[in-house]
């Protein structure tokens, strides 16, 4: 995916340009916006950079003007890439709103961690992929996130060096089986 494209902001002004000409003509056009050889400097090199990052650039002591790379070619595009953006980071706030959602009752968890194994001889450690999986009562997934995780901690089996995942990684699941 190349970000061939650059988005610019001004204010309520804004567009989506496919060369830095375009762009610094963009920025003529705004009158409190001075382009001298620096600013145009700045933008040839970040769309001549592998940076994908925004970048900010200051015109006075509190005002500023952002340019964005994107692969969008239109600006309609842009905003809709934008909107999905945000629709995904919502959905990722709710599910974790849902961590601590209180609702008691069985759940089947599942965890995935690094387990720490003293060589016998050697007394040299290997970190081994470990699965473990229960069928627990708890009020909420955190609750039986913090309750496996304290049961593992506290077992004589497990060393201190083991490494747990988050609640919020791909190694941690807690699905609700009801009350019964």
């Amino acid at each position: 995916m190349t970000l061939d494209h650059l988005y610019l902001r001004f204010f309520d002004e804004e567009t989506l340009v496919a060369t830095p000409e375009e762009a610094l003509d963009f920025l003529r056009a705004q009158p409190d916006i001075v382009v001298d050889d620096y600013l145009v400097n700045e933008i040839y090199q970040y769309y001549e950079s592998k940076n994908p990052y925004p970048k900010r650039h200051k015109v006075s002591q509190r005002c500023y003007f952002i340019v964005i790379k994107t692969n969008a070619t239109t600006l309609e595009e842009f905003k809709n890439n934008a909107n999905a953006k945000n629709e995904q980071v919502a959905k990722k706030e709710r599910k974790e709103v849902s961590y601590n959602e209180y609702m008691p009752g069985w759940y089947d968890v599942s965890l995935n961690f690094k387990r720490v194994v003293a060589h016998p001889v050697t007394g040299k450690c290997q970190y081994f992929d470990t699965d473990f999986r229960v069928r627990m009562k708890g009020e909420s997934q955190q609750d039986c996130y913090d309750r496996v995780l304290d049961h593992l901690r506290n077992r004589f089996d497990v060393d201190q060096r083991s490494q747990f995942p988050s609640i919020k990684g791909k190694n941690f699941f807690a699905h609700y089986l009801g009350m019964q």
